[in-house]
């Protein structure tokens, strides 16, 4: 697992913009070169990093035909609510605002989880950019999204897809149908598809374990029925959020074991491979160097002063959200807390920080 850079790549925020002017809606750069189409389906697999995929070509033989946008990563910290909000906005995260897993709310001192969506914040205000989908549909273009029932105005859905019909679904078969139908409505449509089953497993399971290549297999002839029902001149777009490491059950580290590393952190937040640590006022640069000094090559430690190569331009109503201590984690490394995240500690495969590993998604297109 090497590090990765975000500069000069491309990212998830680029793909809903190149969809949009790839249909012939003005206003938008296609910069991934993306084909033109009269319609397009953006199907999203939960944690299907492009390393991945390639380590387990074999299982996925559809999907590994498919014509790839090389050098593609999701942005940082590369985790669900993250990703999709960067992917349903055009823009990246120091913009939308929507942080990490979890993230403190200013001057409340309490933790959001945005997928929960926990606390009394109105996810209109929290992220207040319009949705490409929102967009395309103002622009004359059919726009929708398909997915789980139990997704129906959550916050992070009214984050990420608001704006266009939401078709709630409880069944694979019923997505295939539903996707299929929405599309062929329309001259000129988009439509946004969510499966959530392959990171599930992996977070269980693990991505190195047989059950995550049987549900990679699975999806992948969904993906192969679905195109075949698709109209000709649909494009299909297979895309990822992040990807995935397996970490070893034992020897993690507790940061509740090391009771001087949480000196002055008032909330921990984030997640085990991406920690966000808020600090007591002026004390951020001693915390940094504490926790740089006990845990060394394990991790990359940043302050504020260093961020915006990960998050992009950072908006001042966004910047008390970012911990001001990140804590991004390499290797086979995390930092657990059984006290604040104990289930975390139950899990196989994770995500969150900056290696290639979990960065690098695919951007396959079957035209």
């Amino acid at each position: 697992m090497t590090l990765a850079g975000l500069g000069g790549r491309a990212t998830i925020d680029q793909i809903m913009p190149s969809v949009a002017a790839a249909v012939g809606v003005a206003g938008f750069t296609n910069s991934l070169a993306l084909p033109e189409a009269a319609r397009y389906v953006v199907f999203l697999v939960d944690g299907l990093g492009l390393d991945l995929l390639r380590e387990h070509a074999d299982a996925a033989p559809f999907m590994s035909s498919l014509m790839n946008v090389d050098d593609v990563v999701c942005g940082v910290p590369s985790t669900t609510a993250t990703s999709l909000t960067s992917l349903g906005t055009g823009v990246q995260a120091g913009v939308h605002g929507i942080v990490g897993y979890t993230s403190r709310v200013p001057g409340s001192g309490q933790r959001l989880n945005s997928l929960k969506w926990d606390q009394p914040v109105d996810p209109l205000i929290w992220q207040p950019h319009p949705t490409v989908l929102e967009r395309l549909q103002a622009a004359g273009v059919s726009a929708s999204s398909v997915n789980d029932a139990k997704f129906v105005g959550t916050g992070l859905t009214l984050c990420s897809q608001r704006g266009v019909p939401f078709h709630g679904i409880s069944s694979v078969w019923e997505r295939l149908d539903v996707v299929v139908d929405v599309i062929e409505s329309a001259p000129r449509a988009v439509t946004y598809a969510y499966e959530s089953r392959l990171d599930h497993t992996g977070h269980g399971k693990g991505c190195a374990s047989p059950e995550w290549r049987a549900m990679l297999a699975t999806i992948d002839n969904e993906l192969a029925d679905l195109r075949d029902e698709l109209p000709r001149d649909t494009v299909l777009l297979v895309t990822a959020d992040h990807g995935m490491v397996d970490l070893p059950m034992e020897d993690r580290f507790d940061v509740d074991s090391r009771p001087q590393l949480l000196d002055d952190v008032t909330l921990l937040a984030g997640e085990a491979r991406f920690r966000h640590l808020y600090t007591r006022a002026g004390a951020a640069s001693d915390v940094a160097a504490r926790w740089q000094a006990e845990l060394g090559e394990r991790v990359l430690v940043r302050t504020h002063d260093g961020l915006e190569d990960w998050f992009g331009p950072i908006a001042p109503e966004v910047r008390g959200r970012i911990g001001d201590v990140v804590v991004a984690s390499l290797g086979d490394f995390a930092v657990f807390s059984s006290r604040e995240f104990a289930i975390e500690l139950k899990m196989t495969g994770f995500h969150g920080s900056v290696t290639e590993a979990e960065l690098r998604i695919p951007v396959l297109v079957a035209p």
